[in-house]
């Protein structure tokens, strides 16, 4: 018997405290599991077990060793899964979900992309301004923009954003252009209504300033309050992301740079590992190349 199956054995064994439910469990004789687990004694050379007529224990050595030993048995599964997913056909129901803007403006191309790549996948997008628990609402991959919790998903980092101010050229014509936080005072401030938490913009790499700001104009939509700030009525504060057409463009100009907080990370993130299977596995190689490739993120 090779050593990680004598492994397997005695885990069984030691999480049953029996031999003989262990062997019943993995379809062995009571001898056979007990000349594995004493050979695994015996090329260790410690007992990880001890017996009475009544029942089994471990051992101090043999309750370390435990844990050691369902860590390598999950390492080998991981990898046996991983080998085999690299290798099937995705096929199935691909479900991603992200916010609405960034999911319409950078991962449905991704997902468009991928579908064409793999005929036998169906897609579907939830686009939502919600933190979405992936685990229970049945989502293969979410692209998250913040600073993740810690929590026992897999995630990549593929990018960062920035919090930025802007305005047109327009504007700034008419208004001029603010050189320092306290001067958005005196500046028009469009607000989206779903961003805003608090009359107070935090801006430097600790966040510690911070500035009270009243909107003259609350647009219920990021994508109204842009709307509003390319025609020129006032300035809005938003992701980088949200306007990075409009900055390669001309159309927007981003202000108090110097200023700014530190960047918000971007994550792609699944439940499943290394066991994911083969549909998520492609999306996320696929999603994590694109983005990685895109300057707005790095």
């Amino acid at each position: 018997m090779d050593r990680w199956q004598a492994m397997r054995v005695f885990v069984k064994v030691a999480e049953t405290e029996s031999f003989a439910e262990a062997g019943r469990q993995l379809h062995m004789s009571p001898p056979a599991v007990t000349r594995a687990v004493h050979t695994l004694e015996e090329q260790i050379g410690v007992r990880l077990l001890t017996r009475t007529t009544r029942s089994v224990k471990l051992t101090e050595a043999g309750s370390r060793y435990l844990d050691d030993c369902r860590r390598i048995l999950a390492d080998i599964a991981d990898a046996e899964a991983s080998a085999a997913g690299i290798h099937a056909n995705p096929t199935g129901t691909l479900i991603v979900t992200g916010s609405v803007m960034f999911g319409q403006m950078y991962a449905l191309p991704i997902l468009l992309e991928y579908l064409d790549r793999y005929p036998a996948v169906t897609g579907r997008s939830l686009f939502v301004d919600r933190v979405v628990n992936i685990v229970e609402e049945g989502i293969d991959v979410a692209i998250r923009i913040g600073h993740l919790p810690d929590s026992g998903l897999s995630a990549i980092r593929v990018g960062s954003v920035r919090r930025v101010i802007c305005g047109a050229p327009s504007y700034f014509d008419t208004y001029g252009m603010p050189r320092k936080p306290g001067d958005l005072a005196h500046h028009r401030i469009i607000a989206a209504t779903a961003a805003w938490a608090s009359p107070e913009w935090r801006f430097g790499q600790d966040g510690k300033t911070s500035v009270t700001v009243r909107p003259r104009l609350l647009c219920n939509t990021n994508e109204a309050a842009i709307a509003a700030a390319e025609q020129g009525w006032g300035l809005t504060r938003v992701l980088s992301y949200q306007i990075g057409p409009a900055l390669l463009e001309g159309r927007l100009q981003a202000v108090l740079t110097e200023h700014e907080e530190k960047p918000v990370p971007i994550h792609v993130v699944h439940a499943e590992g290394r066991r994911a299977p083969a549909k998520v596995r492609t999306f996320v190689d696929l999603a994590v190349e694109r983005l990685r490739a895109n300057r707005l993120f790095n």
